[in-house]
């Protein structure tokens, strides 16, 4: 049974269906917001993660009532940094506002203002498949910037996108139009 008071998806319903790849609307474009949603790859490591914190947390508890408080902290501990990775995973990828574009990582984020910025484009080349050593052939959204650097903001191989590819495009098209409202135009 569908609840569409409970979702934000029900202003994008079409005839009865919804789609599970259109991006929510915003108003603010001051805050940071990521223009895609994550993709099912990247929710299902998260999720996988916090049902071994869970277990964690249960084996902590156990201890903790056996009366070994140093083996229930180490526990809990862990817990804790398995939380912490969950959510850092969760937040991995590109985001943007009106003051620039910003690359999180899972252990750096990268912010990169709109001034900077020459263009955003997709471009064919070698691409790390779901961040592992291997590579494909594939699609990346690249930014470059005035001083030379060249920033891979997404990937149609990544957690987000893998098996994706209408997403992967709607979200390079959706971040290259921040771009083009956001970039000042260039001096003659």
């Amino acid at each position: 049974m569908p609840l569409p008071f409970l979702t934000a998806d029900r202003a994008f319903e079409v005839s009865g269906e919804t789609s599970d790849d259109v991006a929510l609307p915003f108003d603010d474009h001051d805050q940071w917001r990521r223009p895609y949603r994550p993709g099912p790859w990247r929710v299902g490591a998260a999720a996988l993660l916090l049902l071994l914190a869970s277990f964690v947390l249960l084996a902590a508890m156990v201890i903790a009532f056996t009366g070994a408080v140093s083996g229930a902290a180490v526990c809990f501990g862990l817990a804790a940094a398995l939380i912490g990775c969950a959510l850092r995973l969760l937040r991995v990828g590109a985001w943007v506002s009106r003051h620039g574009l910003r690359r999180v990582g899972f252990f750096s984020t990268t912010t990169v203002p709109w001034d900077r910025a020459t263009h955003v484009r997709t471009v064919q080349q070698p691409v790390r498949w779901l961040g592992l050593p291997r590579t494909v052939q594939g699609q990346a959204l690249v930014l470059h910037g005035r001083d030379g650097e060249r920033l891979q903001l997404l990937t149609d191989h990544n957690a987000d996108f893998l098996s994706r590819v209408e997403a992967f495009d709607r979200a390079a098209d959706t971040v290259e139009a921040w771009g083009d409202e956001y970039r000042p135009a260039p001096v003659a």
